[in-house]
């Protein structure tokens, strides 16, 4: 039985009130929450703005999307930088759109729980014999009216916790969008290499034909750089299937058609890997503070203990129902009074919907611990892996390269003064390449393990293995072809 206040059908309500003015009153109260949409959305663009210097419009009409369109050919007028990838990808993600239209949807319900409970008329012509009895009244929902700044109080939080949620998605098509890139032009920078070792190859390959045609190899040592320029072409044709996929893969992060492949150019190369690592003192306490999942935790706990108030507040409400009865006959005297009706609670005192929110509440914290002790651990190992990554890529710059030109310059000075032969030369060219190889893998690498680091400072990875498996790529088109040094 729901409770409900009963004004009688006179001319005033208790107080004084008319009754006609009751429901202008309310109505005047519920113009006073309005829709707000945009700035129910203005969070997530402004946090987007801050983490990614991005924007994020929201795409309401045909002039704003044309303008969003033409934001994208701008940017794709030039080759495209890391931070260009990440605009585009804000601008034509039509899944982030749909998240900003369900926080337009999240706001309305926000308002919805704001709104006064609509009062409900009752009229009632009853006739017996000669006698006519009207029944008139003006009823409002008790629960609602008691409720209602526990309801305030909960909408909220619940329009705060999907902010947050969309801020997560946001985060995630960012990084992704970054990621992808470097994919990409890691891809099209080995792609460049290897068929400069191809040609290497071939040159190789037809210096060897005419040593053998001239008697000075034997038809062994030409099958060996034959073969070796050989698998510079199988080389080359996996590495460029790699190339297509990154890019393929790079157009689908940015929300790009095929219609504008064409269009995207990329840098030859990555950036060139800093000669610090950036610092990074108390990584997880940060984490901790600004990580969205911890965020949404936490409010989707203040939401659970706003509802526990409510429960505790209305548990007993049900049971009873306050009226006033006002019944006009013509042939008989007014009838009008209180009434007043108990609903015995011999079964149901809402304990269990008390506790039911309790252990909800409970839960909830014991939830957001966890999330937080996850995002520790993955800010941890993030950060491990950054910095080897960091720690590889500049060994590889620093010592390896540097010391492999100089045996490459100590091989050329000896071929010139005829202590090696021409064969020993190819196959310190073969040696240089697989390090150069081994050297843009791990600038890739390093990017990628920054890329995931930035990333779960504020929310989490999208799938433990994310980097792995994207650092790892094809490991046909990641390894040069082999040496043919030993044949020599």
């Amino acid at each position: 039985m729901s409770p409900s206040f009963h004004f009688p059908s006179a001319l005033k309500a208790p107080g004084g009130l008319p009754v006609l003015l009751v429901p202008l009153v309310l109505l005047g109260l519920a113009g006073c929450t309005s829709l707000q949409p945009d700035q129910a959305v203005a969070p997530v663009q402004a946090l987007t703005r801050d983490h990614w210097q991005a924007d994020l419009p929201w795409q309401q009409n045909q002039q704003a999307r044309d303008t969003a369109q033409q934001r994208s050919q701008a940017l794709l007028a030039q080759p495209l930088d890391a931070q260009a990838a990440v605009q585009l990808a804000l601008l034509n993600h039509r899944g982030l759109q749909a998240t900003l239209y369900g926080l337009g949807m999240a706001d309305a319900d926000r308002v919805q729980a704001l709104l006064w409970p609509n009062p409900v008329l009752n009229l009632g012509r009853l006739v017996r014999g000669e006698e006519t009895e009207i029944e008139r009244g003006l009823f409002f929902n008790l629960t609602a009216l008691l409720g209602r700044g526990a309801r305030q109080t909960a909408a909220t939080q619940a329009l705060e916790r999907q902010q947050l949620e969309a801020a997560q998605q946001v985060l995630a098509v960012a990084a992704q969008a970054r990621r992808s890139w470097i994919q990409a032009v890691a891809s099209q920078a080995q792609l460049q290499h290897a068929q400069t070792v191809l040609d290497a190859a071939e040159a190789g390959a037809e210096l060897a034909l005419r040593m053998q045609k001239a008697g000075n190899i034997s038809a062994y040592r030409l099958a060996r750089e034959q073969a070796v320029q050989a698998d510079a072409r199988l080389w080359v044709d996996q590495t460029r299937l790699q190339a297509a996929r990154d890019r393929s893969a790079l157009l689908r992060a940015l929300g790009l058609d095929s219609a504008a492949a064409a269009s995207l150019r990329l840098p030859e190369q990555l950036p060139p890997v800093p000669d610090s690592r950036r610092s990074t003192p108390a990584l997880e306490q940060q984490a901790i503070d600004q990580r969205l999942d911890i965020q949404a935790a936490r409010r989707q706990s203040s939401q659970l203990a706003a509802s526990l108030g409510l429960t505790r507040q209305t548990r007993l409400v049900n049971v009873l129902q306050v009226g006033y009865e006002n019944n006009r006959s013509n042939t008989e005297p007014t009838q009008h009074g209180p009434s007043l009706s108990l609903e015995l609670p011999l079964f149901d005192w809402g304990q269990a919907r008390t506790a039911r929110a309790r252990q909800a509440y409970e839960q909830s914290l014991a939830q957001t611990a966890q999330v937080a002790l996850d995002a520790q651990a993955e800010v941890r190992d993030a950060q491990l892996r950054a910095d080897q990554a960091w720690r590889t890529a500049r060994r590889y710059q620093q010592e390896v390269l540097p010391l492999a030109r100089q045996i490459s310059d100590e091989t050329l000075l000896r071929y010139n003064g005829m202590l090696l032969g021409v064969n020993d030369l190819l196959a310190d060219a073969r040696e240089q390449a697989r390090l150069m190889t081994a050297s843009l893998a791990a600038e890739r690498d390093y990017w990628l393990a920054e890329t995931d680091l930035s990333q779960s400072l504020l929310g989490p990875l999208d799938g433990a293995g994310a980097l792995r498996s994207a650092t790892a790529g094809d490991a046909s088109a990641t390894t040069p072809p082999r040496n043919g040094a030993s044949a020599h």
